[in-house]
């Protein structure tokens, strides 16, 4: 099915692929897919981050502990609404997110979305492990660029190994990072005061509801939309949305609570798992290093797994040779110290990103549910998605308090369905 072609139906037996194959430019068979605890593992230790929790401190630090946890839930609940439909798409077709973005953008036309999000996710990657660096930095004498690049090397090693190796880490990341954020929730928290009165840090760090919203969401905006290349090896629509909800709403706000918590407890936004672990002294930095580089393999294997699946579909090659070359890529560009760019990205993908997920899902979930072929480019998904995005960058400019987020889903989603209503393709078939 590497034409781009897209059906409702899986083949029910395995091809002649071995157990390697990663199905980069095919649906996975029936035969080939995984239990739930497997799929349900990839996802649910994806957002058991440092960064996530680090997002987490930010906004309680802007809105306040109350506010803060509250744009928290509403974020990670849009997050599993939004993930989840893709899931639900993927699990019943088996396709990766380029076949599945293949339908509604055309056999061409999909490039420019997913070549746009192949790429953007392996900015992830550098982001994510050049936070292994700078992470570091802030407790030892370390040379940030040069771990920056052994990360880098070592987490695209990792995603060599594919599936399963995102299945194994997050069994093995999730777990000890919730173990050891539980201790460093005691440890910041062992001078007592009232969490939970918390204000934030007053007009120097506030922030909007809606732009908390937006972060909470943009953190997982770009693999999220990209869901597909996950839980397309789930077994049923059902499977592939428990391994989302284990992600969102539980894993994620669970470590955005993690991050708050400390905040809360510091009066300031800078405190971090990684650094409280450390600073108890004794063998737990060591501990917290380990933690930190596993922690992080996590979602830089996510992230390269992405844009390694998205450029072979592209290129017609081969996944783990792509993810050699995007993983050395990634890393070099880790080693310039992405880090301090790591706000405006999230901004970005905010705006840009979550129209073709919203447009994705009102094709092939509403509009026209029953496709028998796609066509070679399709300008409507392409004018939704420029309006989605064009009406979130002007909210972004002129209505600070209006989620971006909220705003590109709900008008891309909207101008999609009036547009294909407008200027329906008689050759296409429709709901």
């Amino acid at each position: 099915m590497s034409d781009g072609t897209i059906t409702t139906k899986t083949p029910p037996t395995a091809t002649d692929h071995d157990a390697l194959s990663e199905y980069e430019t095919e649906p996975v068979p029936t035969s080939r897919r995984r239990s739930l605890l497997s799929v349900t593992s990839v996802w649910a230790g994806f957002p058991l981050v440092i960064t996530s929790s680090l997002s987490g401190a930010t906004i309680v630090q802007g809105l306040g502990f109350g506010r803060g946890l509250l744009a928290i839930l509403v974020g990670c609940l849009l997050l599993f609404g939004y993930v989840g439909a893709l899931s639900v798409l993927a699990a019943r077709t088996g396709v990766n997110f380029s076949l599945q973005a293949s339908a509604t953008f055309g056999r061409i036309g999909y490039v420019i979305s997913s070549g746009l999000l192949s790429t953007l996710v392996l900015g992830w990657f550098a982001v994510q492990s050049a936070l292994v660096g700078s992470s570091m930095a802030g407790s030892f004498d370390v040379n940030v660029p040069m771990i920056s690049i052994l990360a880098g090397l070592l987490f695209t090693g990792l995603t060599l190994l594919g599936i399963r190796a995102l299945s194994i880490i997050g069994m093995v990341s999730g777990p000890l990072f919730l173990l050891f954020g539980v201790v460093a929730i005691i440890a910041g928290t062992a001078n007592g005061g009232d969490l939970f009165s918390y204000q934030g840090g007053g007009a120097a760090t506030a922030m909007t509801f809606g732009a908390a919203v937006t972060l909470v969401f943009a953190l997982f905006a770009d693999s999220g939309t990209m869901t597909a290349d996950f839980t397309r090896w789930a077994k049923s629509p059902r499977h592939a949305l428990i391994a989302t909800a284990s992600a969102f709403p539980v894993g994620h706000f669970i470590t955005m609570l993690f991050g708050a918590l400390l905040a809360a407890a510091a009066q300031s936004a800078d405190a971090s798992i990684f650094s409280t672990v450390v600073d108890i002294g004794g063998l737990f930095p060591a501990i917290a290093v380990v933690l930190l580089v596993l922690n992080l393999a996590s979602v830089c294997t996510h992230c390269l797994y992405n844009s390694a699946i998205g450029w072979a579909f592209i290129t017609k090659g081969n996944m783990r040779l792509l993810t050699i070359v995007l993983g050395i890529i990634g890393t070099a560009v880790a080693s310039l110290g992405v880090w301090a760019y790591f706000v405006d990205w999230l901004n970005l993908l905010g705006i840009i990103v979550p129209p073709i997920g919203a447009i994705i899902i009102t094709d092939q979930l509403i509009m026209r549910r029953r496709i028998p072929t796609t066509k070679r480019f399709r300008w409507q998904p392409f004018a939704a998605w420029a309006i989605g995005s064009g009406t979130a960058l002007w909210a972004n400019e002129t209505a600070p308090g209006l989620s971006n987020v909220v705003v590109g889903l709900v008008v891309a989603a909207a101008a999609y369905a009036l547009i294909t209503r407008l200027f329906r393709d008689r050759h296409e078939a429709t709901a």
